[in-house]
């Protein structure tokens, strides 16, 4: 029985180490973050992928250049139209175009490796006055982007039981993490099934409450929706359900996350809510259509260096937007805003 008993200490004592060394290997390195790239709908005529083709070949060449290289670049939603009265053959086909433009890019040649997030575009139809998910939308997505999708341990379905994030659908390959660096990455789908603008933060505090205990450096978080509106509003995010999105944000600085990178708004913006808190920031630039009042107009894409700072970079090129598709060579793409996480 002692010797058996020792094995199981043995095995208590490795696993702890384990935990404890999951973020010993603590490197520099910077990612990349865009966001919203689809056309309007009326703009979508010839054009298969429904991408803004011009500006997203043209992110993916610039980032391709980058030196150093990023390690990742997270397309943070809206990647294509959608919105197809919840024809999959359709969805899918949408994807893999924007998969063909990436796959013919310099990008696809580097070692930058790519994550693709669901945003309300490629989850969402439109169901008279309100914007509904689909499961069957979920697995197109999971299904063709499978590629560029980094993890599966996020939650699955619970149903209507006390005390879980009550999801309906199997979310474990669209809200999940991953770790990197000695940092924690934290994906999420901000429409799921039945869930529409909510956030699992159940399953969300159990993981950021190991990532800190084992000692993470850095923790990062990506979703298409953001949790606050942009100063420059003209939509509607996780604001909708006031009372999931206090609760997610409360366990998001409980654990001193470094930021929420959303999009979905058509620009780049920055919010503290709270001082020394999170930061969130809104990478929603990659080439969707802009609103009139949405500032600044330019398309491009945020670098992130992280090392034992967070610097953050917005970097753009001017467009009009009275003419958003069209070519822009003579616009040079160049630092817009730049500042350090505190």
């Amino acid at each position: 029985m002692k010797y058996f008993s020792g094995i199981y200490l043995c095995v208590a004592v490795l696993l702890s180490l384990s935990a404890c060394n999951r973020y010993a290997n603590k490197i520099n390195y910077t990612f990349v973050v865009a966001g919203d790239d689809r056309l309007a709908a009326e703009d979508t005529v010839g054009n298969p992928s429904t991408t803004n083709r011009y500006h997203l070949k043209r992110l993916f060449a610039e980032v391709a250049q980058l030196k150093p290289l990023p390690e990742y670049l997270f397309f943070n939603g809206d990647l294509v139209m959608g919105y197809t009265d919840n024809d999959t053959v359709r969805l899918a086909r949408e994807l893999r175009e924007w998969i063909k433009i990436y796959k013919e890019s310099p990008l696809a040649n580097t070692s930058v490796k790519l994550v693709t997030i669901a945003g309300n575009h490629e989850i969402v139809e439109k169901l008279g006055s309100g914007k509904i998910s689909f499961a069957t939308n979920e697995r197109t997505f999971v299904r063709e982007m499978h590629d560029y999708i980094r993890g599966e341990d996020g939650p699955k379905a619970t149903g209507l039981f006390p005390g879980t994030d009550s999801l309906m659908s199997d979310q474990s390959h669209l809200t999940y993490s991953f770790d990197f660096g000695g940092d924690h990455f934290v994906v999420f789908n901000t429409d799921p099934v039945d869930r529409e603008n909510r956030l699992p933060w159940h399953w969300l505090e159990n993981d950021l409450r190991s990532a800190h205990e084992a000692g993470a450096r850095h923790i990062f978080l990506f979703g298409h929706k953001p949790p606050f509106p942009s100063h420059f509003e003209s939509e509607s995010g996780l604001e909708q359900n006031v009372a999931n999105r206090d609760s997610l944000w409360k366990v998001i600085e409980r654990y001193n996350c470094d930021a929420y990178f959303g999009s979905h708004y058509h620009l780049w913006d920055t919010l503290q809510i709270h001082k020394g808190k999170t930061w969130e920031i809104v990478c929603g630039n990659a080439g969707a259509p802009m609103d009139k009042d949405w500032l600044p107009s330019y398309y491009g894409y945020t670098i992130v260096n992280a090392s034992d700072k967070v610097e953050v970079t917005s970097m753009g090129h001017d467009v009009d937007k009275d003419h958003y598709m069209d070519p822009t060579p003579d616009k040079q793409t160049v630092v817009r805003a730049k500042f350090t996480l505190k």
